[in-house]
């Protein structure tokens, strides 16, 4: 492992990922946030099969982050229960590594 993570978001709009997306940015919680979407989404709420337009929001970050990255994200996202998944990545180059820490506090 590099001691980076790939953070994925599905936000209900554009607004609430680059809000979400600016408030990691500024806490140095990430380095980087990425926008994608609309995409389609189906899942089960409360019993029933709903389909919506979502935004996807990535955001890379050191690990250490990832607890206050949920908090923001939980604190800032209108869901009950935000889809907030992470995975560690195994390889980044380290000049990007570099550049990654200098713009995050972790």
């Amino acid at each position: 492992m590099t001691g980076f993570i790939l953070v994925r978001i599905t936000c209900p709009s554009r607004r609430v990922a680059e809000d979400i997306a600016d408030a990691a940015l500024e806490a140095r919680l990430a380095a980087c946030a990425n926008l994608e979407g609309p995409v389609s989404s189906t899942y089960r709420w409360k019993g029933v099969i709903e389909q919506s337009f979502e935004f996807i929001l990535w955001l890379k970050a050191p690990d250490a982050n990832w607890t206050n990255i949920e908090a923001l994200v939980k604190r800032v996202h209108p869901y009950d229960v935000p889809a907030i998944v992470a995975t560690g990545l195994t390889h980044i180059t380290d000049d990007y590594a570099a550049w990654a820490l200098e713009n995050t506090a972790n």
